[in-house]
């Protein structure tokens, strides 16, 4: 395969810009109705007065805002990764954002990705994601274009 028909830092930067706006209106659909379910609402009803609350009422408050956030992320979590497993493991190979920049995710003989695959590239995003990036940098900076998660799977990301 030609070094030039590797996709290239800024061009799957772009991709996923335009994925994570997708992510977060899906996410929306879903948060928001868990969110309002536990109370939690965009819009101030009233005032929240914390004067007519003992101590131990508060720090409740604060542990059950906080696992609730928890939860939140953890699920908001789940939802991307499965969003860019799915589409990358499917007949498409690749993400809707991937797909407008005409990118595709394959593994390192130009097959698509079965879902195992996928999942471990998806997952290993997080490593990607420690020290500053760097993870992620590293397609701009190596032979094949290949993020820390690409060659973690064994994956490349191609021109289609």
């Amino acid at each position: 395969m030609s070094s030039n028909n590797y996709a290239g830092f800024w061009l799957r930067f772009v991709a996923y810009v335009v994925d994570y706006i997708i992510i977060y209106i899906l996410q929306s659909f879903l948060i928001i109705p868990i969110l309002a379910m536990m109370g939690i609402t965009f819009f101030a009803t009233e005032g929240f007065d914390l004067s007519d609350m003992d101590d131990e009422e508060i720090v409740g408050m604060v542990f059950a805002f906080a696992s609730a956030m928890a939860s939140v992320a953890f699920l908001s979590y789940i939802v991307q990764v499965l969003y860019f497993t799915i589409m990358e493991a499917s007949k498409y190979q690749a993400t809707l954002g991937k797909m407008a920049l005409g990118i595709k995710v394959t593994d390192m003989n130009g097959k698509p990705l079965d879902f195992v695959k996928a999942l471990l590239r998806n997952i290993s995003k997080i490593i990607s994601g420690f020290l500053l990036m760097i993870g992620y940098i590293m397609a701009g900076l190596t032979e094949k274009k290949q993020a820390l998660h690409d060659m973690i799977a064994g994956c490349l990301v191609v021109k289609k």
